[in-house]
């Protein structure tokens, strides 16, 4: 059944083996990010085998799926609306707010639980997290937390790259250790978790630059495709191709390269412009943007050369690929935004490779 996604669990293991090494080796745990695979099952079992710290989402309908005894850590911070179903669900949560503090508190009380937080903080990329220099604020939500008898102050942390690209380097990580120092002074409370960010952080973990006091990394795209993203480059050290795309081609025709007729919106309100070069051979594989972003795809093969999608096909130029017919196959590397529509989508079969399951 095409149009489906294989998924290697050998190299997505041995990309797993070689950050926990890196990790571990400098006393960092690994919240193991299972968003961009929907929490897969058989990807999530691998992983709950390994020696990985913690399973971390942003999606608490991912987190509720998964069966393992490790901590489970929500990383969008939570909406008030779902906060009873996430304080029963999630171990640990980021959250910035200090009204959802204090229902997560009594949420908490309710289910007779005790549930971990972990303090957010902008160290300046302006995404989530109470901002760095607002330290009366700061300690106001810390505050809010430790007022609970259910509720524990387990960690600080930050997210960087992910919005305004700000990268992580010596001095921002540094003050996201102050203020963690600053709270253990006053509260005479340990702190242990310092959660220092995501797989931009693969160049200071090789580097050995990343500053002492950082306790966990999540880590989600370095995992999966192999990338480095403080630079957008893969790192040689780990599989670049644990999830191949393999689409169906449904027709084969020679037509000109540029529409003919007076030229309006397309289906997705965009006004687009072809150039006009010549005929080709056009295929059409039996995939859309409702699947993938047609953006994020690397043809395997070499001449194919992506032309665009509508939301039910995607086209490509043939003319200097080896020949193809109807019913062959093209198969196609995803990227992070192409691989998180491709295992959103239920249009999209899945096929898995795990010598494992051989022996």
């Amino acid at each position: 059944m095409y149009p489906k996604l294989i998924i290697d669990i050998n190299k997505l293991k041995e990309n797993l083996e070689w950050l926990l090494q890196q990790c571990h080796s400098q006393g960092i745990g690994v919240a193991v990010v299972t968003k961009v695979f929907c929490a897969d099952e058989r990807i999530c079992n691998m992983i709950d085998a390994s020696d990985a710290d913690f399973f971390a989402d942003s999606r608490i309908q991912n987190l509720e799926v998964i069966c393992t005894k490790k901590p489970k850590q929500l990383l969008r911070i939570p909406m008030q609306s779902e906060i009873e179903f996430v304080v029963r669900t999630a171990d640990i949560t980021m959250q910035s707010s200090i009204e959802t503090i204090r229902l997560s508190a009594e949420a908490a009380k309710a289910a007779g639980l005790r549930h971990k937080i972990i303090l957010m903080v902008d160290l300046g990329d302006l995404r989530e997290g109470i901002f760095n220099k607002d330290e009366c604020q700061i300690i106001k939500a810390a505050e809010a937390i430790l007022s609970s008898e259910n509720l524990e102050l387990y960690g600080v942390g930050t997210n960087l790259t992910c919005y305004g690209g700000i990268l992580p380097d010596e001095e921002n990580l540094g003050r996201l250790l102050e203020i963690a120092n600053m709270l253990r002074e006053r509260f005479n409370t340990p702190i242990p978790i310092v959660s220092g960010g995501n797989s931009s952080m693969m160049t200071m973990l090789k580097e050995d630059r990343i500053p002492c006091g950082i306790t966990q990394l999540r880590l989600g795209e370095s995992f999966v495709l192999g990338n480095d993203t403080s630079t957008g480059l893969p790192m040689k050290e780990l599989h670049t191709d644990c999830f191949v795309l393999e689409a169906e081609l449904i027709e084969v025709q020679k037509k000109p390269s540029k529409p003919i007729g007076t030229s309006g919106l397309n289906a997705f309100g965009e006004r687009v412009s072809f150039e006009d070069r010549g005929e080709m051979i056009r295929g059409i594989l039996a995939i859309g943007r409702q699947d993938v972003d047609p953006d994020g795809l690397t043809c395997i093969e070499s001449g194919v050369e992506m032309l665009g999608a509508s939301s039910d096909h995607l086209i490509v130029n043939l003319s200097n690929a080896m020949k193809h017919q109807v019913g062959d196959t093209l198969r196609f590397i995803p990227s992070y935004g192409a691989l998180l529509r491709l295992t959103t989508s239920r249009y999209v079969a899945r096929e898995y490779i795990d010598f494992a399951e051989e022996i």
